[in-house]
């Protein structure tokens, strides 16, 4: 009777873990790709004429439609180079706008990546990184191939600010 009790609680313990191992086997996380993704090189810091030309475009497109925002472009080494607060954008945006940036460029990838991951993944992991937004409106500028800087938009909501930063972005990162 206890040589019984004890198989069927070993049974127990060694099919718990082999459920367990199934189940690590299955995390995304676990796979190990070929390439390193969104591996852009750093290039030369955007020069100030480009990034107040990708600055205006975002502008633009936010004045179109009526959303107050805030705009940043930072170098390739995440430093401010311009910015612009529309008339009535919000005070906390500013932070906003170019911490969007900031993550974009130091992560070499446009900031809804990090949203997606998030919301749609549950990578809640991601949360514990230094310097990580996790809202749209951050992108990278990429130029002959090289991340020169980044966009970020902040005001409105994820998705207006992406839309305005993608505005902005179109003027550096010409595929032609």
């Amino acid at each position: 009777m206890v040589r019984a009790a004890f198989l069927v609680g070993l049974t127990m313990v060694s099919g718990a873990a082999c459920a367990q191992d199934s189940a690590s086997s299955a995390n995304p996380l676990d796979a190990v790709p070929d390439k390193l993704p969104f591996n852009i090189p750093y290039g030369e810091p955007i020069s100030l004429a480009r990034a107040q030309a990708a600055v205006a475009a975002a502008v633009t497109e936010a004045d179109k439609h009526g959303w107050p925002l805030n705009v940043a472009v930072l170098d390739s080494g995440a430093n401010l180079v311009a910015f612009s607060r529309m008339d009535g954008a919000q005070l906390a945006s500013i932070a906003i706008s170019q911490h969007k940036a900031r993550a974009a460029v130091k992560f070499r990838r446009p900031t809804k990546a990090f949203e997606d991951a998030v919301q749609k993944s549950d990578y809640k992991y991601l949360l514990t990184f230094d310097d990580i937004f996790t809202s749209r409106g951050g992108i990278p500028l990429i130029e002959d191939g090289k991340l020169v800087g980044a966009i970020g938009c902040s005001g409105g909501t994820g998705s207006q600010d992406e839309v305005a930063c993608l505005a902005g972005a179109r003027i550096i990162n010409k595929t032609d």
